[in-house]
């Protein structure tokens, strides 16, 4: 029977720093201990050398005569670390047991698992034998850590809210149904974060952040997919500009942790750092020429750029689309775009300067945007008319508009503080920071369709 545990052993990077103290062919008076997988083996006269790998790095074993273990076995080794004749840092093994049985081949490891296919539906042969797979997703793992770490720093809460909730909203996006025997009524999978946290900030909390799986029932692409993760953040007595200047901070320390702040993404180098380049919405459609607050003048002038219109229903399905195909995909270095049209943004307070705008901006990368923010509508009648502005939307064809959430504008009867707010996609920062192509390449185990 194979051994249950193998206590007191070291990390390979631990051991290999302790080896890489020795002169060639010199064995220091050490014993240690370290287990892992067998990733190579071969036999040299008297001798057998097996390289061992666990998840911080490689090293090579070195017994003497023929040691019982196939490519792919999991080994506790006992020895003393030094160096080979040639000066490899090694562990000169007493004792090798085999603490798990590989039973199907490993792929190719030489090449590695080079079939995306294979790479996304059996993620645990990528990660085994794609050491840069590995170095991903433990780089996801730092940005993560680097988000909650510089939030709980700014004194932020963090926060746990409804993952099935009895109405959706918070974006624009179908969601997945489902339904609860127990309560006999169709719950909702969460497309966002935002109207709990809203009501928490209304509870008095202040300052609250989630981190969270949301999930829509949409398209894939390589931006998009149905199960993905993002941050959201609220602050009580803040507004658009002061969540401006707070995610540059954020993402600044996410790069920092991902080991940079200027980055390679999608064949373009990138400086992350604050500040960056602001525009405003409608001056960045009116320098590409096609901003117009008439539908019908809108529509004439992106059929005349061959851009089909046909799906767009209304005046903010038309503007919605020039923007994301002229001034999108143009915005390389990260770019703040700010001040939106209110009818594309239900939950944002209007600007001084303008009713129909509102304080509101997307923040956009080598054409791809990332976050999301307001300086949130805190009245609960004005909160309640855009509702029915999003239900003339969705009488016009766009089914993704919000349906409304009494609970939530009776929330905000009670009083909500001034408040800023931002959604940041984890997925796609993690994107930018590691030039991953697609979301699935950041994601362990992406959706796919059924083989």
């Amino acid at each position: 029977m194979l051994p249950k545990r193998f206590p007191d052993r070291e990390k390979i990077s631990a051991v290999r720093a302790v080896a890489e103290k020795a002169e060639p062919g010199q064995t220091l008076g050490q014993e240690l201990r370290v287990a892992g997988r067998v990733m190579a083996r071969r036999e040299m006269g008297k001798l057998t050398f097996l390289e061992l790998v666990d998840r911080s790095g490689r090293i090579q074993l070195i017994s003497e005569g023929k040691v019982d273990v196939d490519l792919g076995d999991l080994v506790g080794a006992t020895g003393n670390p030094g160096r080979s004749r040639r000066g490899e840092p090694s562990l000169v093994t007493s004792q090798i047991e085999l603490l798990a049985k590989i039973r199907r081949p490993l792929p190719d490891t030489f090449h590695g698992v080079t079939d995306a296919e294979t790479r996304y539906r059996q993620r645990y042969l990528d990660l085994l034998m794609n050491p840069e797979s590995r170095e991903l997703a433990l780089t996801r793992t730092k940005i993560v850590a680097a988000v909650r770490a510089f939030l709980d720093g700014e004194g932020f809460v963090e926060v746990e809210t409804p993952i099935l909730q009895p109405r959706y909203g918070g974006g624009f996006a179908e969601p997945f149904v489902t339904h609860s025997n127990e309560l006999d009524a169709d719950l909702y999978l969460r497309i966002a974060d935002e109207l709990y946290l809203k009501r928490l900030i209304v509870g008095g909390l202040e300052k609250v952040y989630e981190l969270s799986k949301d999930f829509r029932n949409e398209s894939i692409s390589y931006k998009h997919a149905p199960e993905f993760t993002q941050v959201e953040w609220y602050e009580a007595y803040a507004d658009y500009r002061d969540t401006m200047e707070r995610t540059e901070a954020l993402v600044a320390a996410a790069a920092a942790a991902a080991g940079a702040r200027t980055v390679t993404f999608r064949g373009h180098e990138l400086d992350l750092s604050p500040p960056w380049q602001r525009v405003r919405f409608v001056e960045a459609l009116e320098a590409k020429g096609v901003w117009s607050r008439d539908e019908a003048e809108l529509r004439a002038t992106l059929q005349e750029a061959a851009v089909d219109t046909e799906r767009d229903r209304s005046w903010a399905q038309l503007v919605d689309h020039a923007y994301s195909h002229f001034v999108e995909p143009e915005l390389i270095q990260p770019t703040i775009v700010y001040d939106w049209p209110i009818e594309l943004s239900p939950f944002a307070r209007t600007t001084d300067e303008d009713d129909a705008l509102v304080e509101r901006f997307e923040a956009v990368v080598a054409g791809m945007e990332f976050a999301n923010a307001f300086s949130e509508l805190n009245d609960a009648e004005e909160q309640e008319q855009r509702f029915g502005m999003q239900e003339a939307e969705r009488e016009a064809g766009a089914e993704e508009s919000e349906p409304g959430d009494p609970d939530f504008v009776e929330a905000l009867s009670y009083g909500m503080p001034p408040t800023g707010g931002c959604g940041v996609g984890i997925d796609r920062l993690t994107m930018v920071l590691t030039d991953s192509d697609a979301i699935r390449d950041v994601i362990l185990f992406p959706a796919l369709r059924s083989r």
